[in-house]
């Protein structure tokens, strides 16, 4: 059974300011391959996942996931209602 692996790279890149290509030199990679991650075209290996969080200094759950992400201003609201 495979899985979609939903990605938030696109969001960390524009977050840092980086465009594909500094990722993709970043992680030793073809710029395309940054492309074709961020559109879900292509699943990364377990390396890879782990230097792109590296990058952003995150968790990789943080950057990858089975279940797709809710939109961020889902995601803000509800931090926002936490006491």
């Amino acid at each position: 059974m495979t899985h979609d692996i939903h990605n938030r790279i696109a969001l960390f890149r524009a977050e840092h300011a980086m465009s594909r290509r500094d990722l993709a030199e970043a992680v030793s990679v073809n710029p395309q391959t940054i492309g074709y991650l961020e559109r879900g075209d292509y699943k990364p290996s377990l390396e890879l996942g782990m230097k792109l969080a590296r990058v952003f200094a995150v968790p990789v759950e943080l950057l990858f996931s089975f279940d797709p992400f809710p939109p961020m201003a889902d995601a803000l609201r509800a931090a926002g209602e936490r006491p």
